[in-house]
């Protein structure tokens, strides 16, 4: 499969994105710069982690206007699978290809570590192959992951399974305790209601590589390329 990988100015998990989909999990990648207006025919994008035009304003607010978000909202719209991670889940947000918002931690300070998520389901490309009562220890990074929805999106989407994740402890226990930013229903990562938009705050690219001793976050990717291998997607033909 051929991911495309978007490049912000800011952005600053664009090569460990990279390098971890073509050197681990030996796939086509190619660079997208935020001012291309072709996607190079990719099977998948990704929207990397960092810090996108600064951050300034508001995460990803800025970062929704570049160019090349015509082209991913036109590759969303036909099906084509985009996933963002941490700042991508911001900007996918603020581009509305994602409900919810994500706002400044409640702590109101950044957060780096360790953290545990659940799997809410097994109905999309992300979460398919995973297993429902295992944990996985994926890390976090951000100053403004608390994920907000209104209750009625909320209703809406637990019923359309478009809860991804949710933070938890080892075990699995999802609670208030295991919640590292305050998100609404320790809500870590969404989909849309096709399905084929991903967000999520942690960042599977940090734990995929067996040098790091936690390849947790790998199952996550692998999940997604099986099930994009099995339905042999292609978004141009």
């Amino acid at each position: 499969m051929k991911f495309g990988i978007v490049i912000f100015p800011g952005s600053n998990c664009d090569h460990d994105t990279v390098y971890v989909l073509q050197e681990i999990l030996d796939q086509e990648v190619v660079e997208l710069w935020h001012k291309d207006s072709d996607l190079q025919d990719v099977d998948a994008i990704v929207l990397p982690g960092g810090f996108s035009y600064g951050d300034y304003l508001r995460s990803g607010s800025i970062a929704r206007f570049s160019p090349i978000m015509v082209k991913v909202i036109e590759f969303a719209n036909r099906g084509g699978f985009v996933l963002g991670i941490c700042n991508g889940f911001q900007i996918l947000c603020e581009a509305g290809l994602l409900p919810g918002a994500l706002l400044h931690n409640s702590s109101q300070k950044f957060i780096c570590k360790n953290n545990y998520i659940l799997p809410d389901n097994n109905e999309s490309a992300i979460n398919l192959f995973l297993a429902k009562d295992k944990a996985l220890k994926v890390p976090v990074a951000h100053g403004e992951g608390r994920y907000y929805a209104s209750e009625d999106n909320l209703s809406k989407m637990r019923q359309n399974g478009q809860i991804l994740f949710r933070y938890c402890n080892e075990e699995g226990m999802v609670s208030e305790l295991h919640n590292p930013n305050g998100s609404i229903e320790n809500i870590a990562g969404v989909c849309n209601e096709s399905k084929n938009v991903f967000g999520m705050m942690p960042h599977p690219e940090r734990a995929s590589d067996d040098e790091l001793g936690n390849t947790d976050g790998r199952l996550i990717l692998e999940s997604i390329i099986r099930t994009m291998e099995e339905k042999k997607v292609s978004f141009y033909n």
